[in-house]
């Protein structure tokens, strides 16, 4: 792999563990949030939720965007707008500030996300380097997630704006990296027709107010979330129809026909149901239950960043000798016994006794996101690969929204007769079904390494090099022979 190759992957891996770290500095925070605010419950679910409903709800035109206009631009332009609202977050006086601020950051996410990674899997040649770089940017979005449980604690110990202001520095040298380094992309300029509007609005909205009505779930009259459901899809019903009848579909309906793509969408969702919901409940028994500092409890899960390290080492060789679908089900099956180990609580379990299931989930991460990545990305032509990962995650933002939401509704539910306890005992019942059906939808078959273009879209045209030079390994521009 070039330097240059080098180059871009650590700019791409830098916007991911800012994406990671984000959402877990702020996940510890919230309680410091609210005393500095003072907001009620409701409100301080707004400032989560915002993320979810902005990432989520835009992931899919997100994907399609940088197919269109370019993957370079529908990458720095989003990070610039997050510097620029994260440091709204940091300065806002009152809540829904800081809510609207959250919901602009989700919405930028989900358009630089998927530009990163179509970015790989188009730049790098299939194969053995397109699968190191997959792995270790996987690794590094873990890794982000874990760092941010402990650096958040940390900042949200000076102040809770720290926790806004720490990824307006960490996002302008991100930036300041990928202006020189992130390629153009190649190929004919697409044609002014070749965004599906109609499409875009619908498929947003569904997703928005599907999304609102899982968050909304255990707060919210029933008749509030099932108009809001019967609503949301009525709006995905309309996008179906209109992207059967669209000569330019924001997301083509052959893609879908893919067997390794939807396998890897419904097993992404599950994992993430099943990761957050457990790691939202965990927290709550160590916080509520046992008392401990939010430091203390950040320290503590960070046994689950085990997938910084092995994702980047352990995972290729695994999947060099495996293969990534075998690799994925060995790691679903160690979430299971994972989650089942944690079930038997108590008021006085030791750490050395939950440190097990912690590590797995870690290991288990490490070894299922990667590999899934690479997944629901291959044999995707490449003008789509964008849709592709966009697809992929809308699922896990989802699944983290479904899993989150099924857990907060089964403890609240439980806690009737006040014990505590026996409640998030049995809102762990969450995560460990979500790991069981993960298993069960998981992929596995080998997928496809190539696929034809699809119709109506014109392929890209490789790079001219003038006299005297040759294209670059990796087709990152030319270079003197």
């Amino acid at each position: 792999m070039s330097g240059r190759a080098w180059g871009v992957l650590l700019v791409l891996c830098g916007a991911i563990f800012l994406e990671g770290a984000d959402v877990a500095m702020l996940s510890v925070a919230l309680p410091s949030i609210r005393a500095g605010l003072g907001l009620t419950t409701g409100e301080l679910q707004w400032v989560m939720s915002a993320y979810v409903l902005g990432y989520g709800g835009f992931m899919l035109l997100g994907g399609r965007a940088a197919d269109l206009f370019g993957r370079r631009r529908m990458f720095l332009l989003p990070l610039a707008v997050f510097l620029v609202f994260s440091g709204l977050g940091g300065l806002a006086g009152d809540g829904w500030t800081l809510v609207l601020a959250r919901f602009v950051t989700g919405a930028c996410a989900a358009f630089m996300t998927p530009a990163g990674l179509s970015v790989i899997t188009t730049g790098f040649p299939a194969g053995r380097q397109r699968t190191k770089a997959l792995l270790v940017y996987s690794g590094t979005a873990g890794g982000g997630f874990s760092a941010g449980l402990v650096v958040g604690g940390l900042l949200a110990a000076a102040g809770w704006r720290w926790v806004f202001f720490a990824p307006v520095v960490v996002a302008a040298l991100v930036l300041a990296a990928g202006l020189p380094l992130i390629p153009r992309t190649r190929g004919p300029r697409p044609a002014r027709t070749g965004l599906d509007l109609s499409g875009a609005l619908t498929v947003t909205g569904g997703l928005l107010l599907c999304v609102l009505a899982v968050e909304r779930a255990t707060h919210a009259p029933l008749a509030q979330t099932l108009a809001t459901l019967t609503a949301s899809l009525a709006l995905l019903f309309a996008f179906v129809r209109i992207e059967r009848r669209s000569p330019a579909p924001l997301v083509r309906p052959g893609i879908l026909r893919t067997p390794s793509l939807v396998r890897a969408n419904l097993t992404g969702l599950l994992f993430s149901a099943g990761f957050f919901g457990f790691q939202f409940i965990a927290v709550l028994y160590l916080r509520e239950l046992r008392g401990w500092s939010t430091l203390h409890t950040s320290l503590a899960m960070l046994a689950m960043g085990a997938d910084a390290v092995l994702a980047p080492v352990l995972t290729p060789r695994l999947v060099r000798r495996f293969g990534n679908t075998r690799v994925i089900l060995g790691g679903l099956l160690l979430t299971v016994v994972a989650y089942a180990a944690f079930l038997p609580l108590g008021t006085d379990r030791a750490y050395a006794a939950m440190f097990p299931s912690l590590l797995l989930i870690g290991v288990a991460f490490a070894l299922v996101h990667g590999p899934l990545t690479i997944v629901a990305t291959d044999g995707i032509a490449a003008r789509e690969q964008g849709v592709a990962g966009g697809l992929l995650y809308t699922s896990f933002q989802f699944g983290a929204a479904l899993g989150l939401s099924a857990a907060t509704a089964v403890a609240t539910a439980a806690t009737g007769g006040g014990d505590l306890l026996g409640a998030y005992r049995t809102a762990l019942l969450v995560p460990l079904l979500a790991a069981v059906l993960a298993t069960l939808v998981a992929p596995r078959n080998r997928p496809r390494r190539a696929a034809p273009e699809p119709r109506g879209l014109t392929p890209p045209k490789p790079a001219l090099c003038g006299p005297g030079t040759r294209a670059r390994r990796g087709g990152w521009g030319c270079g003197r022979r």
